[in-house]
């Protein structure tokens, strides 16, 4: 029986990437974090998933993504009747505001359990590290929003001492490398001074990881209740 191609395009991982995505229910879990306005053709959950495919294919920029998708086949795989005009740069930039407003350690941890949960990965021990982000271009002195980074200059890690930078704190698990907790500091902010801080901030989402016999059991923060903390790595 002879078929007929009506159109093709070069998919590459991206239909594997938005299978991880919903099996760990990333839209879902953001959504029930972010309710969705209908106003918005986009919900939040809808647009990370749109721009995670976005960015591991390669285009960061906002006004890219929707072209970029839409060139791989994949805008009516995120959502039924969705269109490339609904992923405009401007409703991206709005998801990304109401992540940060929402509180990025809540939005994050939530999406971590929600994978350890999947794929039932235990959590002996959490790892922490930071890396430092260089900016280029523009950008406003002071952040708008109470609680944003605040770029300055300091020990760069890639060796771009000329450039301002922000510091991104994360922790992830000892099996799987799951991210677990991630932390956006100013770009003068120490590593010693940051360690204590992440260790801090565990505890007060809540130190609730090991109920019952299982690891994760409503917990707030996916951690053991018989870590012990070192420099660098929670034990």
């Amino acid at each position: 029986m002879p078929v007929s191609v009506q159109q093709s395009h070069p998919i590459a991982p991206l239909p594997l990437v938005l299978g991880v995505l919903r099996r760990l229910e990333v839209a879902t879990v953001i959504d029930g974090l972010i309710p969705p306005h209908p106003a918005h053709g986009l919900s939040c959950g809808r647009g990370v998933e749109a721009l995670v495919l976005a960015i591991l294919d390669g285009h960061h920029a906002l006004y890219k993504v929707g072209r970029r998708l839409e060139e791989r086949g994949m805008v009516a795989l995120l959502q039924p009747g969705l269109t490339r005009a609904a992923l405009h740069d401007s409703r991206l930039g709005h998801i990304l505001d109401a992540l940060f407003a929402a509180n990025l350690n809540t939005v994050f941890s939530a999406v971590a359990l929600k994978a350890l949960e999947v794929y039932a990965l235990p959590t002996p021990w959490l790892h922490q590290d930071t890396t430092t982000i260089a900016l280029y271009r523009a950008y406003e002195d002071e952040p708008h929003m109470p609680g944003a980074p605040r770029p300055a200059y300091g020990h760069s890690k890639d060796g771009r001492d000329d450039l301002k930078q922000v510091l991104l704190s994360l922790g992830v698990s000892g099996d799987g490398g799951i991210p677990l907790r991630i932390g956006v500091r100013d770009g003068n902010h120490s590593d010693n001074v940051e360690t204590p801080l992440a260790i801090a901030e565990c505890l007060a989402l809540g130190w609730r990881g090991c109920v019952g016999s299982s690891p994760i059991v409503r917990p707030t923060v996916a951690v053991p209740w018989d870590c012990v903390w070192s420099t660098g790595s929670i034990w």
